[in-house]
């Protein structure tokens, strides 16, 4: 690489953004302002000397008409003023027969060409002996002889260099004026990201991701590409503050929930490491204690690894019937809850119903579900009514029903109505069913049965519109 390319990459790289689309502007602007300025000036003197040849024709053939048998020699003028005729003089192919008189207009062989039939009619320009500038045109004139008609061109090239004068000013005029230009371009169409940069710095500065982009008014679906640029930014924001804040509240939550079980489980262990002053029973209950709070201190924090993970493992999906994981999660819940019945109703399209996923964790969602609803049903009473009726999924209790108040909060981590406070569990199960749901693209919602019970409603995704995709939840 050249050093001209290595500087070149290297004042690409030091500049800001601003100043290299401002250069760019700029130098758009300028080369047309010149370009259009270098072609008026090439119009311009075209025309100007185009008249001037016109002129030289017109002389020339009244000349042919009027001296058509002359002999060689100055026919006309003398081309010393502005306003007196051509000057004009006839030339013979061979110099033996030039006149004794000179020449006002310089002769040469191109001239001798011309006359003899060995080269067409030319235009030039010339300088005649007095210092004047003029237009020449040189044409045959009858046999072996050839006309020269010349007019001043001083005040045409006078004019042609002050239009270039004059257009040199306006190209330069354009050249201030586009620099100005870009300069105006580069600030305002860059102001947003110019806005958003000193957004992102704000965040790196002070790690708080409520900061936002403000936008220009103006009607909707009509913004540019930086302003759909910073709302895309903003959106991203807003994602990143919703994760930000469910991570600090999982985790105030986690440490909140773990204290307790913890703290039970110091006061256990440090009672058996006495276990020389308590008796054969007591050593036992607090043995029996000590492993009850392990279980439940290992399955809470199994429950806030899987509420972590916010995607589904794309190398275990698979193809997946809902209708026999659900066969299977009745069978382990009547199992696990004795006392409670559990019903299960399945239609033709349920049972022939397939879609992506990890069955393990279908299994979780299903299974979650169904503890659910054993712990809110009374022993003895009517059984959980599970019922798998095409795309949707639906699990009924009988128990108390959601309050009012609990309903928008039932799939929040760690919650637990005032009702299910005296019961197991941590309040992860319905969250993490939530997350697998939608890690599934199926959606899940919950709501009061009619004549009492809660009642929990999974619809599956139709072909098509998703699956288990791996995006976050």
């Amino acid at each position: 690489m050249s050093a001209r390319r290595r500087l070149g990459a290297r004042w690409r790289r030091r500049r800001p953004l601003r100043a290299r689309l401002a250069v760019a502007a700029s130098a758009a602007v300028a080369l047309v302002a010149v370009g259009v300025c270098t072609a008026a000036f090439f119009v311009i003197r075209y025309a100007m000397y185009e008249q001037l040849d016109l002129a030289l024709t017109q002389s020339a053939t009244r000349v042919l008409q009027q001296e058509r048998g002359a002999a060689p020699g100055v026919l006309a003028g003398e081309c010393r003023f502005l306003s007196a005729p051509a000057c004009a003089q006839v030339v013979p192919a061979r110099a033996e027969d030039d006149p004794a008189q000179p020449y006002l207009l310089p002769v040469g062989a191109p001239v001798r060409e011309v006359a003899a039939g060995r080269r067409a009619a030319y235009y030039s320009n010339v300088t005649l002996s007095e210092g004047y500038e003029a237009r020449m045109l040189t044409t045959p004139f009858g046999r072996d002889r050839a006309l020269q008609v010349a007019l001043r061109s001083d005040t045409v090239a006078r004019g042609v260099r002050q239009a270039a004068g004059l257009l040199a000013a306006v190209g330069g005029a354009g050249v201030l004026l586009a620099a100005a230009l870009g300069y105006g371009v580069s600030r305002t169409g860059l102001a947003p990201v110019a806005r958003l940069t000193a957004t992102a710095e704000r965040i790196t500065a002070t790690r708080d991701p409520r900061h936002r982009i403000e936008l220009p008014a103006g009607p909707p679906g009509r913004e540019d590409e930086v302003t759909r640029l910073a709302a895309s930014f903003n959106t991203m924001l807003d994602e990143l503050e919703r994760s930000v804040t469910s991570q600090r509240r999982l985790v105030a939550d986690a440490s909140h929930e773990l204290r307790t079980p913890l703290t039970a489980l110091r006061t256990n262990a440090e009672l058996l490491a006495r276990s020389d002053r308590l008796s054969p029973a007591q050593r036992e209950r607090a043995s029996a204690a000590l492993g009850r709070q392990l279980r439940e201190v290992t399955g809470l924090v199994g429950d806030l690894i899987e509420l972590a993970r916010d995607e589904e493992p794309r190398p275990l999906l698979e193809e997946v019937r809902p209708a026999a994981l659900l066969d299977h999660a009745v069978g382990t819940a009547r199992t696990h809850w004795p006392r409670v019945g559990f019903t299960l109703r399945t239609d033709a399209a349920g049972s022939a119903l397939a879609l992506p996923g990890v069955p393990s964790r279908l299994s979780r969602l299903l299974t979650n579900l169904l503890d659910n609803a054993a712990k809110f049903t009374p022993p003895g009473g009517p059984p959980v009514e599970v019922e798998l009726a095409g795309r949707e999924l639906t699990v009924r209790d009988h128990g108390p029903g959601i309050a009012p108040g609990d309903l928008p909060y039932v799939f929040d981590r760690f919650y637990r109505a005032e009702a299910a406070r005296a019961l197991p569990g941590s309040g992860l199960g319905l969250a993490m069913a939530r997350q697998i749901a939608r890690a599934h693209g199926a959606e899940l919602t919950a709501e009061n049965a009619p004549g009492g019970g809660a009642l929990f409603r999974l619809v599956f995704p139709a072909p098509g519109a998703g699956g288990a995709t791996g995006a976050g939840t």
